[in-house]
């Protein structure tokens, strides 16, 4: 699936993802700075992800992962705009594009994030206080 937004486009087609690109955006992130590059590569290829491309140089500038059964729920994750980029309603495109993907209908998005709520509000995220986690060990990692 595709869709145009001014001079860019968005894709769900692993295929057309640039994974140097990802990691060097997630890389940029505070949450995935730290993550080993097999982590990423396994992570995508175990997801369904979105990339923004810009148009006119073909260069991926964004990226996001939804991490699903599809049928009960998908986790969005690792959302991410290259800083060059933000400011332009790409993210607001991404996030419009994801909860209206045909993959995605009538399951339960979950995200977890420290910035952005009034962002991800927009497209119907509640805060909740009912989330629980268990923090992964970072040592304890071997794939």
């Amino acid at each position: 699936m595709l869709t145009e937004y001014k001079n860019y486009h968005i894709s769900d087609s692993q295929e057309s993802l640039q994974v140097d690109q990802v990691i060097n955006l997630l890389r940029s992130t505070y949450w995935a700075k730290d993550r080993p590059e097999s982590i990423i590569k396994q992570s995508i290829a175990n997801s369904l992800c979105f990339g923004v491309f810009d148009k006119e140089s073909d260069t991926q500038i964004g990226f996001a992962r939804c991490v699903t059964d599809y049928c009960t729920a998908y986790w969005l994750c690792d959302v991410v705009i290259h800083e060059k980029w933000r400011g332009l309603g790409l993210g607001k495109s991404l996030l419009n594009y994801i909860v209206s993907h045909e993959k995605l209908q009538g399951l339960m998005g979950i995200l977890s994030s420290r910035d952005s709520q009034n962002l991800y509000k927009q497209f119907g995220f509640k805060s909740t206080t009912s989330f629980m986690r268990l923090k992964f060990n970072k040592e304890k990692l071997t794939r």
